[in-house]
């Protein structure tokens, strides 16, 4: 882009080369704990100074600051605001020679004070270009100078204000066509955006680009210096479309969506489906992208082998990709490749609960151990490594990680040389381990190789003339002790706070994956992580959304009850301990209470006291995480089925006529709503086993369960007497219900009706089984 096109929407010319003019700043080397001024910012107020040196000197002595600007003695030469935070993004951030703020009223009033233009920059502390631009931009001192002469600068990390990040990303995808993180936006005092983009290179010519960041940051303060009223004017257009896209029209369906959105829906995917690699047909490919639990729903609704084909052609190619990691288990954030084999390395939390859910239902589709095997191995990492003492789940691990020499490195701890393979897993079984993985002296990644399933078994042993038998032992002993060489190398950062909505889904994950793979020991983490939350992460009856240090942050959103509550659900799915679904109907009781929308239906992204922002979103389309809308609507399905509540369904029917006209429009954008209506339509086994003694005597019963893909059903097992009686309270579909002569029972009813009690595992999966007689399409 020229520069006499750098911002179409201001009708630039020309640009501006010399920064403005400001007082020398104070960067002479001081002592440990002292507040240098930053490049180009009045020195700080005295109070301030104080409590930046005190909030310095509480890190401690092993305190590594995250900044190449230190004084002699190896402290920061620069402290910001961002060392109050309790966001491992913001504090990353806080030996910038950037004045920044965190977002809140301060900024603003200071930059209305001031006559200036708010510069924000949003991202996350695993994000690796976020590092780049920070490297290259916020730790350059003249840039630096820029900013803090020019602009008032705000840092967000959007995993604790998922709100603003929102808001903003639909202001730089309005702008540019396009979003991602790093996002730069720049703001007008009252908060109103007037230009965006995501990572920008430092200067003219940088990485290919004809202009740089430095030049925008001139350009665009001159424009709002010259031209308000235009600038006014254009933040105006760009928040009323804001608006227009977060918060859907008023006016919902008169009926409710029907199978036929679903139809429509699976068309648009099947139609871009890559047939080699499967998921979507283009690169980058995310793990969230193409809809396979919608597509195993479908399958399942229709018998359409093509869908379970699609869905187990995607599942076996990123099992064998780079994007797997086949040494510790868990999944990398994404491919940048259309094979799946060349991972951008963070990893996400979230990622991992919502695959690992996948590969169990793929594992009762099919019967495919490998399947479950992926699925076990994601919940071992998880326990061993994103595991807090208390209980609770960090969020993530960074895509960079130190290298022996000192600097960070995209993917060096989860990649391979020759050498190092050798060296860990002994010259003889070094062959089986490059074959199987396909590693190379040249490598397939910056000289080094990402471990990826290249060939099966049988090529291997074929090709080295080993028995099958002596491959196959080889390699889990092989990949144990690659395991133990990578945990000496530095790691990559792990960002330890705590999410709500995230630990949500992983609690589903673990809850799942130990009624799937009956192991209690993933149900019991499950639970202790579930008591975390509510025990450190709730006050006065309300969620908070993020935990780090004994620091809880501002209230929930819409996404952490509605995780949670869907986590709870499915504890009390597996263990049948009425404590979680009291607490799941509690909280659902504060959501409808806080965050519903009463008159359209659906929920809104915050609470009625939540900060007022420039839109108050309705979030509808799903993302790398589902939409909070999306599980909602799963949640109320739910618990109508269990509790028998109308209210339930008639709120769930309210958010389905609310986001109707946008499901038939755009389905493909939220298809675990979709997932959710396919429950809905789908007349759910109401599953309820009964026995005599303890509950351990269903197990029969919960064995072949567990083999079954029945998507549509909930599940109740109590014990007769003061069980049975405590659950019954809650769920009334246990009313009535007993273990006959003394034998184990299974009821499965629909609706209410129930066939005849079971009390023959072949005659319950016979019921399971049966499909309603089709009649007369109704809609529902």
């Amino acid at each position: 882009m020229g520069r006499a096109a750098l911002i179409p929407w201001l009708g630039l010319c020309g640009a501006v080369w010399a920064c403005a003019a400001g007082a020398e700043h104070d960067a002479r080397p001081g002592a440990r704990g002292t507040i240098a001024t930053l490049p180009g910012a009045p020195p700080f107020s005295a109070e301030l100074q104080a409590e930046l040196a005190t909030a310095l000197a509480a890190k401690g002595p092993a305190y590594v600051p995250r900044t190449r600007h230190r004084n002699d003695d190896g402290s920061p030469r620069y402290t910001n605001r961002l060392i109050l935070e309790s966001s491992p993004y913001l504090i990353q951030h806080a030996h910038n020679p950037v004045s920044w703020y965190p977002w809140g009223d301060e900024a603003f009033e200071e930059a209305r004070r001031l006559g200036r233009p708010v510069l924000l920059s949003v991202g996350y502390s695993t994000c690796h270009w976020c590092h780049v631009m920070e490297e290259e931009s916020f730790e350059d001192e003249d840039i630096a100078r820029v900013i803090n002469e020019s602009y008032i600068p705000i840092k967000v990390d959007r995993e604790q204000r998922p709100d603003v990040d929102s808001i903003y990303m639909a202001a730089v995808e309005t702008v540019t066509g396009r979003g991602g993180w790093p996002m730069t936006v720049w703001l007008t005092p009252d908060r109103k955006p007037f230009y965006g983009g995501t990572y920008f290179p430092p200067r003219d010519g940088d990485r290919g680009a004809r202009t740089g960041f430095r030049t925008y940051l001139t350009e665009l303060r001159k424009q709002h210096d010259e031209q308000p009223e235009r600038i006014a004017s254009l933040g105006d257009r760009i928040t009323a479309r804001i608006r227009q896209q977060l918060t859907p029209a008023a006016a919902a369906a008169a009926d409710l969506p029907g199978a036929e959105v679903l139809d429509a829906t699976v068309l648009v995917f099947t139609r871009q489906f890559d047939p080699q690699h499967g998921g979507m047909n283009r690169a980058p490919k995310f793990p969230s992208d193409f809809p396979n639990r919608l597509m195993l729903r479908e399958y399942h609704r229709t018998g359409s082998p093509e869908y379970l084909d699609m869905v187990t052609r995607t599942l076996e190619s990123m099992a064998a990709g780079g994007i797997h990691d086949h040494v510790g288990g868990g999944f990398h954030r994404y491919s940048v490749d259309g094979e799946w084999l060349v991972p951008h390395f963070e990893k996400m939390l979230y990622d991992n609960a919502r695959l690992a859910i996948l590969y169990l239902e793929a594992w009762q589709a099919t019967g495919r151990s490998d399947f479950a095997e992926v699925a076990r191995r994601i919940l071992r990492y998880v326990r061993a490594e994103m595991t807090a003492p208390e209980g609770g789940f960090y969020s993530a691990t960074d895509a960079d990680s130190p290298t022996p020499e000192g600097h960070a490195e995209e993917g060096w701890f989860f990649t391979w040389t020759p050498a190092e393979i050798r060296a860990a897993v002994g010259e003889a079984w070094a062959p089986v381990v490059e074959a199987y993985f396909g590693v190379t002296e040249s490598g397939n990644f910056e000289g080094r190789n990402i471990l990826h399933r290249s060939r099966s078994i049988d090529d291997v042993a074929a090709q080295l003339e080993l028995p099958r038998e002596r491959v196959e032992a080889i390699l889990p002993q092989a990949v144990d002790r690659l395991y133990r060489a990578r945990l000496l190398r530095p790691a990559p950062l792990r960002d330890d706070k705590i999410l709500t909505s995230w630990n949500g889904l992983m609690i589903s994950a673990f809850a799942v994956g130990g009624q799937v793979l009956a192991d209690p020991s993933f149900v019991a983490q499950a639970e202790k992580a579930a008591d975390f939350v509510l025990g450190r992460m709730r006050q006065d009856g309300r969620l908070r959304r993020s935990f780090r240090g004994g620091t809880l942050t501002r209230d929930a959103y819409l996404d952490d009850y509605a995780f949670f509550i869907a986590g709870l659900l499915d504890l009390y799915e597996t263990t049948s301990d009425p404590r979680w679904i009291r607490e799941a109907i509690a909280l659902q009781e504060t959501l409808e209470r806080h965050y519903r929308d009463a008159a359209s239906g659906g929920y809104f992204m915050t609470s009625d006291d939540h900060e007022a922002l420039l839109s108050r979103e309705k979030p509808a389309f799903d993302g790398a995480e589902p939409s909070g809308n999306s599980i909602a609507l799963m949640n109320l399905v739910r618990l109508q089925e269990l509790t028998g509540d109308d209210r339930y369904r008639a709120r769930a029917d309210a958010l389905l006529r609310s986001f109707g006209p946008t499901l038939e429009r755009a389905g493909a954008g939220s298809t675990e709503m979709l997932v959710a209506l396919a429950f809905r339509l789908a007349k759910p086994k109401e599953i309820v086993i009964v026995t005599h003694g303890p509950k351990s005597e269903a197990e029969p019963f919960l064995a072949a369960l567990r083999k079954s893909f029945s998507p549509n059903r909930v599940l109740v097992v109590a014990s007769q007497g003061r069980d049975l009686a405590d659950q019954a309270e809650v769920v009334p579909l246990l009313e009535g219900k007993v273990a006959r002569k003394g034998k184990p029972t299974a009821y499965v009813c629909e609706s209410g009706v129930c066939s005849l009690p079971a009390t023959e595992v072949e005659v319950f999966m016979a019921q399971i089984a049966a499909k309603p007689p089709a009649g007369p399409k109704e809609n529902p």
